[in-house]
């Protein structure tokens, strides 16, 4: 795939309790196969759609066991040295000190004022997705928060998104668009979030069949916490793996509704 521009989603991956049952969850769900995982890497797993990089799955490391399996977005740059330097000027903090991966690139992990982690990505040899918006891949994210003004702030100012809000009374919802492309959504979490749910990045993976996904979920031990629910973007669901790590399956042949105006 092209290089992708500054802030854009590149890479996921998240970290599991029990990675073996992760692999059976995600691959009988989205059809993954998975790479053999070095025990010199922590035995970070990539998986694969068709033979296409989509993403990958990793044991918990030493000192995080109480940490809940969670989803995690990386966002691509050029320089993540220089990346840094803008997110601790607009308020952010880092998980760790940048970290180069052998030769596959370099990664830092972070934290806007709100409280969402994320990850940069600048590629060496591994350039991110090899397939995304296609069953069995990323399909879109959005950055999910309590309190709009601190994202907002953060990353408009980190990265050069072009802002386009969402007509719509019932709903606080932004886009973030680079060079003119959609890239992330930004969603005004309600009063339907429970108190306890932190703000967070919700991944969205397409799907062939979202009720045939929700039905999936169901059996192979996961959760269903909103949905199935039709769109003009597509048919989703907002659903948690067997150990608790949210994300949203889509089908995006499944629409309904005219697309909202962007102003």
């Amino acid at each position: 795939m092209s290089v992708r521009p500054e802030g854009a989603p590149i890479w996921a991956d998240a970290m599991f309790p029990d990675l073996e049952a992760a692999k059976n969850f995600y691959g009988e769900l989205l059809g993954w196969t998975f790479d053999e995982g070095q025990e010199e890497f922590g035995y970070y797993t990539q998986a694969r759609s068709g033979g296409k990089r989509v993403g990958a799955l990793a044991p918990q490391m030493p000192g995080m066991e109480n940490i809940p399996a969670a989803w995690n977005l990386y966002l691509a740059t050029s320089d993540v040295d220089a990346a840094v330097t803008r997110i601790k000027n607009a308020g952010g903090t880092l998980a760790a000190e940048p970290m180069q991966v052998a030769d596959f690139g370099k990664m830092v992990t972070a934290q806007d004022p709100a409280g969402i982690f994320f990850s940069l990505w600048q590629p060496g040899t591994h350039s991110g997705f090899e397939k995304a918006g296609e069953p069995g891949s990323f399909a879109w994210a959005e950055v999910t928060t309590r309190d709009t003004a601190k994202t907002d702030g953060f990353f408009e100012a980190v990265f050069p998104y072009e802002v386009k809000k969402m007509v719509d009374e019932h709903v606080d919802f932004n886009v973030w668009q680079l060079e003119g492309k959609p890239q992330l959504g930004r969603f005004k979490m309600t009063e339907d979030f429970p108190p306890t749910v932190p703000s967070y990045i919700n991944l969205y993976f397409a799907v062939d069949n979202c009720d045939e996904a929700v039905a999936k979920i169901a059996k192979l031990g996961g959760k269903l916490h909103f949905g199935p629910m039709d769109s003009p973007f597509g048919r989703f669901a907002a659903v948690a793996d067997q150990q608790g790590a949210a994300f949203t399956v889509i089908d995006m042949s499944t629409t309904e509704g005219e697309m909202p105006d962007l102003s």
